[in-house]
């Protein structure tokens, strides 16, 4: 038995399904992130002296690694390990 002609011609659910899909993928490329960032945050990365502190340390350490007068203390850094894992 064959039936023809159900339902509404040439109607595809599935291809309005992609179309709909195709759609909201291309709205959602438009989309973009976008992070503003005050300035007084700005402010406060540039002039904190703690970073000018660590940068003077950094430089001091690296010309010390230069120059072969750089030690390292085994038993510091095992205490300071030993004291992060126990907090």
């Amino acid at each position: 038995m064959k039936i023809n002609n159900l339902g509404s011609m040439g109607v595809n659910p599935y291809k309005r399904n992609s179309e709909k899909n195709a759609e909201a993928a291309a709205k959602s490329k438009t989309r973009e992130d976008k992070v503003e960032i005050s300035s007084k945050a700005i402010d406060l990365q540039h002039t904190n002296e703690v970073t000018k502190a660590r940068q003077e340390k950094v430089q001091s350490i690296k010309t010390s690694l230069e120059s072969g007068n750089y030690t390292i203390d085994p038993k510091a850094i095992a205490k300071g390990l030993v004291n992060f894992y126990k907090k």
